[in-house]
């Protein structure tokens, strides 16, 4: 299968992250991923949730939202849909789970996911930028002794696959997603661990075989990911 931007069936679609994209947060990056273009900012609140008040752990959350012209049709501002829901708890389950929240203090991180122009692959995009920002947000809570080191246990990425005409695909555009038989999206860390695997048959079933074969291509895209995320972040975290 020839994808319409030339892409072979196991490429990611171009990368770049621009950090320090917004002036007033504690951490905030723009990732473009081919088309899809997502500003991820992080906010500390010095409270925690009340479930963890008077335990000393600090707390991620994220909230995530598409602007009105993201897309080809106007969507409503401020619609806070099941997808937006199911979303945004992805995003900050995927940031707590490499995170040490008892080294955070009595703190909440916000992460602020706005998708600004979308082809697909918001969600994983949230995620690998959604990182970048939470480090630059503890790196400059530590430059200003608010924490004594960064909570970061490992690297985290995510990304999109799929079968589309019998073919596997790696980091599917919309117009690939649009009409993949599979659709799965895959979040992972640098040491190969799982923290979320959603595969859905859309038009087709899928085979145990065909689901590890997915799972292998996320791996090697993720590892590209991660390797992206380390380069730019290796003045702060050394794992």
């Amino acid at each position: 299968m020839v994808r319409k931007d030339g892409r072979t069936f196991d490429s990611l679609r171009s990368i770049n992250i621009i950090r320090n994209y917004i002036k007033y947060a504690e951490g905030s990056c723009l990732i473009e991923l081919g088309n899809t273009r997502v500003v991820c900012t992080a906010t500390l609140e010095e409270s925690v949730p009340i479930f963890l008040k008077g335990t000393g752990s600090g707390w991620i959350t994220a909230e995530y939202g598409m602007l009105p012209r993201s897309c080809a049709t106007r969507i409503l501002r401020d619609k806070i849909s099941g997808r937006t829901y199911e979303i945004q708890r992805l995003i900050g389950r995927s940031l707590r789970a490499v995170v040490d929240l008892s080294l955070m203090g009595e703190r909440t991180i916000w992460l602020d996911c706005d998708v600004i122009q979308a082809d697909g692959g918001t969600r994983t995009a949230s995620i690998t930028g959604g990182f970048v920002a939470l480090c630059d947000a503890f790196d400059k809570l530590k430059k200003q002794n608010l924490i004594s080191k960064i909570p970061v246990k490992d690297f985290v990425s995510a990304v999109s696959v799929g079968i589309v005409e019998g073919n596997m695909l790696l980091d599917l555009s919309f117009e690939e997603d649009s009409h993949a038989d599979v659709d799965m999206n895959i979040v992972m860390t640098s040491k190969g661990k799982f923290v979320e695997i959603q595969g859905t048959s859309e038009k087709d079933t899928f085979t145990y075989e065909q689901m590890s074969s997915l799972i292998d291509l996320a791996r090697k895209g993720i590892s590209e990911l991660i390797d992206i995320q380390r380069n730019l972040l290796k003045g702060i975290l050394i794992l």
